[in-house]
């Protein structure tokens, strides 16, 4: 621990560079879709939404840069640092990880199996108490089915369930303590099952806390698909609307689900104008209860003027997959006299699945008129008003 007056930075060190010989499949595991989110990307953002920590390093395989960078697509946090890549056990790669780390003055460090995606801010906040009061700690849950001792096929003895643990991870240490621990078992060539041991090895007392029965590990593929089975059971669907207008002004173009239409005016607009884009983006924010484009995209902000609104909905659709949602269905309604929408609706349905990173198949995009009635009736501007349905992840945080 620092001994600095200030806050100790702590780093998250998660551990990706397995092949998971039992879990089969064509990619590792930690890259396979968990109710729309890889499983990497949901164990890196547990992490990222604890206040305390102040850096993530993940270590990868050497052959999976490609898979690491798709599975990042949506997160863009500024905690993570570059990927580290890994050695041929795991010790070797949390090693590398460790080594990288050494540079950035951290003061303790959490160690965390990626495929343990169901790590909760509950957990990581006891793990970084437990690094703080001890120096080297990893999480035990209670063991509630009878463990033997066996010779082939016939019990040798039988422990006391009292006094067994579980060991799970994000095991925890001071950094100095577990970094100097490896570079000695590294030294000696010995191997061991997780950093706890490595500590233990090198003379620390290894404190115990509690784990939890949830923080699972996902080793084969039943159990990836038991994750999806209960995260699709704790996800909760939203339905939200979205309106906006914009009034006509000089100009030869308007923008339209990022569609660019030849027209006889433009938009007044701070930005592009782009209605059904802005419409689409309080829709989404307002399914997460994030507030609307406004609050997000201030008009008195300058860096927003003439800004292309695909930008807006990236950024809602953005934020929902870090919160690990689902988009469902993005409905947008165009209603003007002019210009027709019918002839570049397609081109609209795709290029709003293309921002917001859905098939074509789950954005709907229709058009009509107030049957010259109000100021669309009159052709002075156009308004869209648009519905969003998500699902969102309810477990709890």
């Amino acid at each position: 621990m620092s001994s600095s007056s200030k806050s100790p930075r702590i780093a998250a060190l998660l551990v990706a560079a397995g092949r998971g010989s039992r879990f089969g499949g064509d990619r590792p595991k930690q890259y396979c879709d968990l109710a729309g989110r890889t499983v990497l990307a949901r164990t890196i953002a547990a992490f990222a939404d604890h206040p305390a920590i102040n850096s993530l390093q993940v270590v990868i395989h050497a052959d999976d840069h490609a898979l690491y960078a798709e599975a990042l697509d949506a997160i863009g946090m500024d905690k993570l640092l570059p990927p580290v890549t890994g050695g041929s056990s795991r010790q070797a790669s949390v090693l590398a990880g460790l080594e990288a780390l050494s540079s950035y003055g951290i003061d303790s460090v959490l160690i965390h199996d990626a495929a343990r995606p169901f790590v909760t801010l509950g957990l990581i906040n006891d793990a970084i108490i437990a690094a703080r009061d001890h120096g080297a700690a990893v999480p035990g849950a209670a063991v509630t089915d009878t463990i033997v001792m066996v010779d082939t096929t016939v019990i040798q003895a039988t422990p006391e369930r009292a006094t067994l643990r579980a060991v799970q991870t994000p095991q925890a240490f001071q950094f100095a303590v577990i970094l100097a621990a490896h570079r000695e078992a590294a030294a000696s060539g010995r191997i061991f099952t997780d950093d706890g041991g490595v500590a233990a090895a090198a003379g620390h007392a290894v404190h115990v806390f509690n784990g939890e029965s949830a923080n699972v590990k996902i080793t084969t593929q039943d159990d990836l698909a038991r994750a999806n089975q209960r995260l699709g059971a704790a996800m909760l669907s939203r339905t939200a609307t979205g309106f906006d207008v914009h009034a006509f002004g000089p100009g030869d173009h308007l923008w339209l689900c990022g569609v660019k239409i030849p027209h006889s005016n433009g938009f007044i607009a701070h930005s592009d104008g782009d209605v059904a884009l802005h419409a689409i983006t309080d829709a989404l924010l307002g399914a997460m209860a994030d507030g609307d484009i406004g609050r997000h995209f201030p008009p008195s902000d300058a860096q927003w003027k003439g800004a292309s609104s695909d930008q807006f909905l990236a950024f809602a659709a953005e934020r929902l997959r870090q919160r690990g949602g689902i988009i469902d269905l993005l409905d947008v309604t165009i209603i003007c006299e002019a210009p027709r929408i019918g002839p570049h609706a397609e081109a609209m349905r795709r290029r709003v699945a293309e921002i917001a990173g859905v098939a074509t198949g789950q954005v709907s995009v229709k058009a009509t008129t107030t049957e010259r009635l109000g100021f669309t009736g009159r052709k002075e501007g156009i308004s869209a008003l648009a519905t969003a349905t998500v699902r969102l992840p309810t477990e709890p945080e």
